[in-house]
């Protein structure tokens, strides 16, 4: 029997009843996405709401956390006042093991030197009736596919690749642990209602065209920032082809274009997987309510008139795709990628491919690869390049271990890491003579920023599916394309690879021994949850405090960023992530990525008190010391990338007081707003060039802050000059009650403290 099945008997037996009402409300055929929302809607819906207008509080029905964010959500969480959360909770440890020899003594290593972390992890969600995976289990994205995700269901987590449940038909949203600690303790999800995009796909894939190609294919169509603000819904016969985890796949990487999430419609692939995961019973649920789990037919026969964009893709003439490098839109046809190496100058030598992550793990991903490389050895070739597999969970590598094909990989050469996030996300020891080399590596992974995978500026990290991946790695060329090229083998012969060919589904079943789940306390009250006083990898919050009701006057500018400032730039991973519970100690990383714009260098500001240039979080440090506020100015989709909070707490802790940006990224401005802090951008967005390296900058209009209306920023210039510029934000008046108590959580506190007196 499935987690949650009365949960879901609860939804689908709602479910035709709400999608009716949505129906007679907005007068017209309904979305998928539109369907899923509005039966989500935390209060019944009065009127139609506006897409990318309209703010509107969700009932997600689950939450889900990996164990780098898991830690500061609890923290939040465990401060509110609540004895156990209101919907069913699940906490993964998979982002603290680090890939460094392989998966046997890479686990062992991480339950060492992470045992703290993990002992408070499985203690507090054991105290608040939190589901516990256990490192090793495998990647939250994968494992949550495999047992919680479920057709027309809407989630949470607190991971930007939460989307990938839409593979199984669920409104999945990666968001930051404030919100999670919204949805865990009974209270409304707040989302601006999104736009949606549809993507209709025609035809059928074949040879060594894949899912990944498909989302590789989008990103290079709408960028990293073109699905801002919208849910993209994929329908057509082309999605109808696809299995289940090859339409995760296209779900996940959706965070890569920005979208709020990805979704496709319940169809007999899905049915498929819910029965081979041991779900049947959410399959023949699902089944009685199908024709609400997808879009009225109206929409499919006239899709221009429902979707605010329409993209078409005929899957018959599509072909592998290889994108990257520094960013996950840059997208190149396999048939052009020689031509672009050589145009750009890319290092042709692939050192290191590596395939797994949540993004393509699954066993088909894996059944296509163990074929070409046994196909390849067949034909007396071998791996030029270094060659990783990262199974997506202990279910996947048991069974993929039980089939042969890990036993196929290691003949060719390749090392099997644990099941965990690994390299994909800059934990990777990799080992390099020379840092500075500029050298390829190529992924089927999904981000690919400079220094994401392991952590140095010289690697140029191409993404692609994991049967190119595979097949780079064979010949050892970022130039080879497999479906035209040949190689040399070991006679001196030219040969060529086969199409690949794989299996959706195990033929025998998926099979696992310990799949690593740990089930709470029924009655967690006696639970201890501690925290050493000195620990440095945990810390206990203090509440931010509330705005003093005056006008923000004086902020030093911190750091004018240039260009792309993901997450990753402001709140780097890799080993920073030994301090995601512990505040203070990770502020030290915040914004040493980020580029100077005065001096075009990383980590190098000047301090406006000394005259001298220093680390970001240091000068951070001394205004604060000072009692000086100061302000982060960034370019455009600042925040690109990780949901991770810690982007916006540690600007908060270090004395920050606003971000102004010429465009935010949706969940890092959400954070920042949950944070207290002022998430502000340009009216003008050549005024950033207004913004001179010593200035202080006053904020005037907050004592009136209200929604839709301007503030105005004065910019104090080192010689005595001044200039005003115009700022707009997106804040409602919940938002703003947020930013005068110093925080959403701080306003939980005081409801729930209010209830309890009540």
């Amino acid at each position: 029997m499935a987690f949650d099945i009365d949960l879901i008997q609860k939804l689908y037996a709602q479910l035709p009843g709400k999608v009716a009402a949505a129906r007679k409300l907005l007068g017209r055929p309904l979305t998928l996405t539109e369907k899923i929302l509005y039966a989500h809607a935390y209060e019944t819906p009065a009127k139609a709401y506006s897409r990318g207008h309209d703010y509107v509080n969700f009932s997600p029905d689950r939450v889900a956390m990996q164990d780098a964010t898991a830690q500061m959500a609890l923290l939040q969480f465990s401060t509110c006042g609540r004895d156990k959360v209101a919907v069913p909770s699940t906490v993964h440890c998979d982002h603290l093991i680090q890939a460094k020899t392989g998966a046997a003594q890479d686990l062992a290593t991480a339950l060492d030197v992470n045992k703290e972390v993990y002992d408070f992890l499985s203690s507090i969600s054991n105290k608040y009736g939190i589901g516990f995976w256990r490192a090793g289990a495998g990647i939250i994205h994968q494992v949550v596919l495999e047992n919680y995700a479920f057709p027309g269901g809407m989630m949470i987590g607190t991971d930007s690749h939460t989307p990938n449940a839409g593979g199984l038909g669920m409104v999945a949203i990666g968001v930051g642990g404030a919100d999670a600690v919204d949805v865990m303790a009974g209270l409304p999800w707040e989302l601006k209602m999104p736009k949606v995009i549809g993507v209709k796909l025609t035809s059928k894939m074949s040879g060594w065209t894949s899912a990944k190609d498909i989302i590789l294919k989008v990103a290079g169509i709408l960028t990293v920032k073109g699905g801002t603000g919208a849910i993209v819904e994929y329908f057509g016969e082309g999605a109808e082809s696809l299995s289940c985890t090859g339409k995760g796949t296209i779900c996940n990487m959706g965070a890569e274009i920005g979208a709020t999430c990805s979704i496709f419609a319940y169809d007999e692939k899905m049915g498929d997987y819910l029965r081979g995961t041991n779900r049947a019973d959410v399959a023949q649920l699902a089944n009685g309510v199908a024709s609400d789990l997808r879009a009225d037919k109206e929409v499919y026969d006239n899709p221009e008139a429902f979707f605010d964009q329409l993209i078409e893709i005929n899957l018959s003439e599509l072909e592998p795709y290889v994108n990257g490098p520094f960013t996950p839109d840059l997208a190149t046809p396999i048939s052009q990628m020689a031509a672009a190496v050589k145009e750009h100058g890319w290092p042709d030598a692939v050192e290191v491919a590596l395939i797994g992550s949540c993004t393509n793990s699954s066993y088909e991903d894996i059944s296509r690869s163990a074929f070409i490389a046994k196909n390849a050895m067949a034909k007396g070739l071998k791996a030029k390049s270094e060659f990783t597999i990262t199974p997506g969970s202990e279910m996947v590598r048991y069974t993929i271990e039980r089939d042969g094909m890990l036993d196929t990989f290691g003949k060719m050469g390749g090392i099997v890491l644990a099941n965990a996030c690994g390299p994909c996300i800059g934990q990777w020891a990799r080992h390099v003579d020379d840092p500075s080399k500029k050298n390829t590596i190529i992924t089927s992974f999904n981000r690919n920023f400079a220094k994401r995978n392991d952590g140095l500026s010289s690697t140029h990290a191409f993404v692609a599916s994991p049967e190119i991946v595979t097949a780079l790695a064979i010949a050892g060329s970022l130039s080879f394309n497999p479906l035209t090229d040949t190689l040399k083998n070991d006679k001196g012969e030219n040969v060529k690879l086969d199409e690949p060919v794989g299996y959706e589904m195990p033929p025998k079943g998926f099979d696992v021994k310990d799949a690593g789940y740990h089930a709470p306390a029924a009655d967690g009250s006696k639970v201890q949850v501690l925290v050493s006083p000195t620990s440095d990898r945990l810390q206990l919050l203090a509440p931010f405090a509330a705005w003093d009701g005056k006008n923000m006057t004086g902020l030093k500018l911190l750091i004018k960023a240039f260009g792309k400032c993901t997450t990753d730039h402001i709140s780097m991973a890799g080993p920073w992530l030994k301090y995601r519970g512990h505040l203070d100690n990770i502020s030290n990383n915040m914004l040493i990525g980020a580029i100077n714009a005065f001096n075009m260098e990383t980590n190098k500001v000047k301090n406006q008190l000394t005259g001298a240039y220093d680390e970001v979080p240091k000068v951070a440090r001394a205004y604060k010391a000072a009692n000086i506020g100061s302000i982060v100015v960034g370019d455009e989709n600042y925040g690109e990338g990780s949901s991770r909070e810690h982007a916006a707490m540690e600007p908060r802790h270090l004395g920050v007081r606003a971000i102004l940006v010429k465009s935010f990224a949706r969940i890092h401005e959400t954070n920042l707003k949950k944070q207290g802090m002022l998430a502000i951008t340009f009216a003008d967005k050549q005024d950033y060039d207004k913004i001179q390296e010593d200035d202080s900058i006053d904020i005037i209009g907050l004592t009136t802050f209200a929604p839709d209306q301007q503030l105005t920023l004065v910019l104090n210039h080192k010689d005595g000059s001044k200039q005003e510029i115009k700022v707009n934000h997106t804040y409602n008046e919940q938002q703003i009650e947020w930013f005068k108590a110093g925080g959403a959580l701080n306003v939980i506190r005081r409801e729930i403290a209010a209830e309890a007196v009540a």
